[in-house]
């Protein structure tokens, strides 16, 4: 179990599975999101997208921030043949993202912004993951039982289409479904001792 002393966290993302991971830590935070401009300037690669669009959710935080005060927000990215992936805009965008994805290798990056009345910093972390190739059946079923409008990519790895149809993973498993927790952890003890 972490101890905060004192220290009290708040998370800055809508995403159920963020929330679901802190809660798993046993640990007391609050969740608070702005609505946020996801768009990023077109010369930005990879991590350097994540890592603007999670300072750019960080803005409404730093007039209010106050002393004890850890904000937390997060944005994660795939990236294939150097496209970037974030969330479908519609099934059928979904479907797209899946036919592309499909019997390839690719990166799925997730950054993550701490904010305090201190300063601020990002973890950024890379997992590459492997598709086999996926039937039109496999990915029409799964976006009728499972759509996935609100997942970089169009996927969940803990969904049924991940379990089926990720042939391999090297790197963070926590960090495909957003939020590297492992990282997550080191950074709010280093934050928080004493």
């Amino acid at each position: 179990m972490l101890k905060l002393n004192g220290y009290e966290i708040i998370l800055a993302s809508g995403s159920p599975r963020r929330k679901a991971f802190l809660e798993k830590l046993h640990i007391p935070f609050k969740v608070k999101v702005y609505p946020s401009d996801e768009s990023y300037p077109s010369s930005l690669k990879g991590i350097e997208i994540t890592e603007y669009i999670v300072a750019k959710k960080s803005e409404p935080f730093k007039e209010k921030i106050r002393a004890k005060q850890i904000i937390i927000t997060a944005d994660t990215l795939v990236c294939c043949d150097n496209q970037y992936l974030g969330k479908p805009k519609d099934v059928e965008h979904a479907k797209q993202m899946l036919m592309f994805l499909s019997g390839k290798f690719h990166q799925v990056i997730t950054s993550v912004g701490f904010l305090t009345n201190k300063k601020f910093d990002i973890i950024s972390e890379i997992t590459n993951v492997e598709f086999r190739k996926l039937t039109y059946d496999e990915i029409g079923y799964y976006l009728k039982i499972q759509p996935p409008m609100d997942k970089a990519g169009a996927y969940g790895i803990q969904d049924w289409i991940g379990e089926i149809g990720v042939k391999k993973i090297n790197g963070s498993y926590t960090n495909v479904i957003g939020l590297p927790l492992s990282q997550v952890i080191e950074r709010i003890q280093f934050l928080t001792k004493k």
